[in-house]
């Protein structure tokens, strides 16, 4: 480093307020107001390395450059401990294919994925001796390998550089994707346009392991809907019925609008299910274009699809995720997975829904979901009478402003798994009331607030919620004369608070360390 140079820009000449320059002198350095560069190191992702260190010392007659040699730790536990691969620091020539190379290359750079180094050839000199299970882990798919085919891979068209859509896009394994995109079309030619025919999605069977051409997965029809030209959909009985795009009365009908893959799969990164749902419509000959949308959706065997809000992070507009420990927690992980119980159906936060009537004992029952970042209120009005009584009409407020199964705690993350219980933050609860003696006090308000931050790299941060509280606010119900009436109104609210801290003005901060990965980056891998 101490021969490292970056702002020495001029040949044979001193760069002025470049400390570092070998060609300055003495006489050049007294004249410097600053070091432009003051420190110079080698890369930034090593654990531990040398760094040049440069500065003026004004107090001297005349002023003088100071230089020293020190050693500079990086404190990120993200780092390079040793440069030992030494084809990294030097860009090596691609080979260029000759008629004696062309088949290794082919070999080599002729699948959808491959590797940037080719294969010694000792390791195919013990092919015959490998271990079957040592087989089994090469051909597996890993987290991001494109879905192969028979003939190539399976295609999740989407758009490029404009919204046309191409069909070189493949369908990453694990990666949830959705994507829209504009094709062109014609009635005339609806026939003879591939990307608009059912077949075209399903002809190919996938491979059911990495490279291995044996076993083949057959991508089955699971639902068909037709959609109408003013937007009424129907879903069609005969699912597995192949319908192909014909012209029928100046339409082009049954051409592809929307295709939605759903991949089973097994612990051991092999597909052992593929099936397709397909939206058909049809188009007039005024129709230059279609605009058709992809999805394509992962779940392991045997195990049930959990929604996410956000991968890690929440997503604004996204439910946040709750639900509550059971009784004689702990037990194993996998006794959890199956035991940590939801408000609903979807493992959601919810808060009492406004209804029409206002009716707070009508309203029983309907509940809307808390969702990511949108503050929220509602309520209702209750009546009494002289004959309500203090406590059924206590716990039927609890219920009502509760719900019946209030959680315990809400994910930190959109996808924080039951497993993880770190992961999962207790909703903690407060309780406020008039300081009035009183026999009878009445929840009239439930107050959530939600305190979240932005968390990992300043270049994508994540939300992750911090805090939940949930403030019940009760009033004191005085007895009332016969024959008269009382209305009070209950309200539910949800309050978001970032409580981030603000990057200080000129701080460079150092590479974060805390950082959350999506919950099976390192698919198969625990």
């Amino acid at each position: 480093v101490a021969r490292l140079c970056v702002c020495d820009l001029l040949v044979a000449e001193c760069d002025a307020n470049c400390c570092c320059d070998p060609d300055c002198t003495e006489a050049d350095f007294s004249l410097f107001t600053t070091c432009s560069v003051p420190i110079v190191t080698g890369d930034s992702r090593l654990c531990s390395q040398k760094a040049a260190v440069y500065s003026l010392d004004v107090d001297a007659n005349p002023p003088e450059r100071i230089f020293e040699l020190i050693d500079q730790v990086n404190p990120s536990v993200f780092c390079i401990h040793s440069t030992n691969y030494k084809q990294l620091l030097s860009f090596s020539s691609p080979e260029m294919p000759t008629p004696e190379n062309f088949d290794q290359l082919l070999k080599q750079f002729g699948r959808a994925a491959f590797s940037a180094e080719p294969e010694p050839d000792s390791w195919n000199s013990n092919a015959d001796v490998q271990n079957p299970s040592d087989a089994n882990e090469t051909y597996r798919y890993e987290h991001g390998a494109p879905v192969q085919t028979e003939d190539a891979f399976l295609r999740l068209p989407s758009p490029v550089v404009s919204s046309w859509c191409s069909d070189a896009n493949p369908a990453g394994f694990l990666v949830n994707q959705a994507t829209k995109c504009t094709r062109s079309v014609s009635v005339e030619k609806c026939g003879s346009i591939q990307a608009v025919s059912m077949l075209f999605y399903i002809n190919s069977s996938i491979l059911a392991k990495l490279h291995e051409f044996v076993f083949q997965v057959n991508i089955t029809v699971q639902a068909v809907v037709v959609q109408s030209q003013d937007g009424m959909r129907t879903l069609l009985n005969d699912s597995d019925a192949l319908r192909l795009p014909m012209i029928l009365d100046d339409l082009c009908i049954n051409i592809v609008l929307g295709v939605s893959y759903h991949i089973t799969y097994t612990d051991a990164g092999e597909i052992i299910e593929a099936a397709a749902s397909f939206v058909l419509g049809a188009i007039n000959k005024e129709a230059l274009s279609i605009q058709q949308s992809f999805e394509i959706s992962f779940t392991q065997v045997n195990t049930q699809p959990v929604p996410l809000s956000g991968n890690p992070g929440y997503i604004v507009g996204l439910p946040i995720r709750a639900g509550f420990l059971p009784q004689g927690y702990p037990f194993p992980a996998d006794m959890l997975l199956q035991h940590l119980a939801c408000t609903d159906k979807h493992g959601q936060l919810t808060i009492l829904q406004s209804t029409s009537s206002q009716d707070c004992l009508a309203a029983q029952g309907a509940r809307a979901p808390v969702l990511f970042g949108y503050n929220m209120i509602s309520g209702c009005t209750l009546r009494i009478t002289a004959a309500t009584k203090c406590q059924p009409l206590t716990q039927t407020l609890l219920d009502l402003l509760k719900g019946q199964n209030f959680p315990e705690y809400v994910a930190s993350f959109g996808n924080s798994q039951a497993q993880d219980v770190l992961d999962w933050v207790p909703i903690i609860y407060l309780h406020t009331s008039e300081q009035v003696k009183s026999s009878c006090q009445i929840p009239v308000s439930l107050e959530i607030e939600v305190k979240w931050t932005k968390y990992g790299s300043l270049v994508n941060p994540q939300a992750r919620i911090l805090n939940v509280t949930a403030t019940i606010a009760t009033t004191t119900l005085q007895q009332l004369p016969s024959g008269r009436e009382r209305t009070f109104p209950v309200t539910s609210s949800v309050v978001f608070t970032d409580i981030s801290s603000p990057a200080e003005p000129g701080y460079k901060a150092w590479p974060t360390i805390n950082a959350k990965l999506p919950f099976d980056f390192f698919f198969p891998f625990v």
